[in-house]
Parts: structure tokens; sequence; C-alpha cells
């Protein structure tokens, strides 16, 4: 098993916990050791959104679509993270895109409600 494989199932473990500051270590490590795993940054994402590092968690999300431009998961989160900076015309954006990727969610589609 790889380092990086090892620090991003340890981050996934304090995620679960309830630990997204400790998590936000083990991921930081496994994400300089494999930068282009989206899995990583996503659940980075997670952490830092978790302890509302807002901007951070924003980046971490972007890295996920330029890795997986479809990803719907990482449209809504980045629409959340948008969201909680204010820029909720860009939010609902990612919004509509999570919702479009995968229409039968209607939790996205709530999103877009929201704001509007």
């Amino acid at each position: 098993m790889s380092e990086a494989y090892e620090l991003f199932q340890q981050g996934r473990r304090r995620l679960r916990e309830g630990l997204a500051a400790q998590a936000t270590v083990a991921l930081e490590r496994a994400k300089r050791l494999e930068p282009a795993k989206a899995s990583i940054h996503e659940a980075l994402g997670i952490a830092y959104f978790r302890i509302r590092r807002w901007a951070e968690a924003e980046a971490e999300f972007r890295a996920v679509l330029e890795l997986s431009p479809t990803d719907d998961y990482a449209h809504y989160a980045l629409g959340r993270s948008l969201e909680r900076q204010g820029k909720t015309t860009e939010a609902n954006g990612h919004y509509k895109l999570a919702s479009s990727l995968r229409p039968a969610s209607e939790h996205y589609a709530g999103r877009i409600r929201d704001l509007d």
C-alpha cells in the first residue's frame, strides 16, 4: 500500500470520526504525494468545508473539476463553498450543472430553488 493511500485513508477515517481539522493534515500530505487524485482533493475539500475554510474548500473542489469536469458532486460542493462566500450567482451556476448531470437528485435541484 502506498504512503499516499494510507494518508488518504487516515484522512477519511478522521472525517468519519468528525475530526475534520485533523483530517486536513493527512490529506494535505497525501495531496503533495498524489496531486492528480480527484478523490484526495474531494476529501480535502470536504474537510475544509466542515471547518469553515470556504476558500480552501472552493480551491479543492475546483481541482476536482479540473480532473473530472462532469463530477456532479464536485459541482454541488463547489456551489456550497461559493454560496458560503456570498458568491451566489456563481454558486447557482454550479448547482444547475450538478442538477443537469444528475437530474434525479432533488437535493441538487433544491439548492437552485433556494437561491432563485
